[in-house]
Parts: C-alpha cells; structure tokens; sequence
C-alpha cells in the first residue's frame, strides 16, 4: 500500500474506525493475513497479535483490564505496549504493531514490530 491509498502512510492498512472501537473490548481483524486484535483502553488505542503464543487461541475473546489482553483458555495475559505474558502458561510474548490514529481512522502496520 502507498500513502497515496485511502490515505493511509506507506505500510499501514485501515483497520476500523475509532468510533467502532469500545473502551476495554477487543476487536478482531486481519491485516495482509495477520489477525489483529485492535484494543481502545486507558485512553490509547494498541494492536497486538491475535493469536496467543501458548494456546493458538483468539486473544480477542478474552477480557481486557490494566493494559493486558487476557487469553480465555488458559488465563495467560499479555502486555498490549509489549506483547510480553505477564503469568504462565505463556512465557513467549506475541507481537505488537504500530497503530496511527488520522481523523476516525485506525490504521495499523503487520511489516513492522513495534
């Protein structure tokens, strides 16, 4: 994608709108074929992998709270700034992604870690 695209600066895709996204309730979506979970919390909006490193489950149906996506099988939380589990089982992190707010746009880049 280039910037010239919807908008969007080179490498980011358009997600949702802002305005789609509710405080502390995870939305799924698919970037070039990546599953994102985009997460509006604390103010912030984050985009982590969906899937968590220790179950492959959808990290978007868990619960959110304190900045952390929780996995609903096994309870693992993960760190929406860095990915990183904050308890077992999980002991790998899960990637993040770099998330640009423009007008009520939510754009989101899979080709780079945050």
């Amino acid at each position: 994608m280039t910037s010239t695209e919807q908008g969007a600066p080179v490498g980011f895709a358009r997600v949702c709108a802002l305005s789609q996204l509710e405080d502390d309730t995870p939305h799924r979506v698919e970037v070039d074929g990546v599953p994102v979970s985009v997460v509006r919390t604390e103010g912030e909006v984050f985009a982590i992998n969906d899937i968590c490193s220790h179950a492959n489950v959808s990290l978007s149906e868990g619960e959110v709270e304190d900045c952390q996506i929780e996995c609903w099988l096994h309870g693992s939380s993960f760190d929406l700034r860095t990915g990183k589990p904050s308890g077992l089982p999980a002991t790998r992190p899960v990637p993040v992604y770099p998330v640009k707010i423009i007008g009520d746009d939510v754009l989101v880049s899979v080709t780079q870690e945050s």
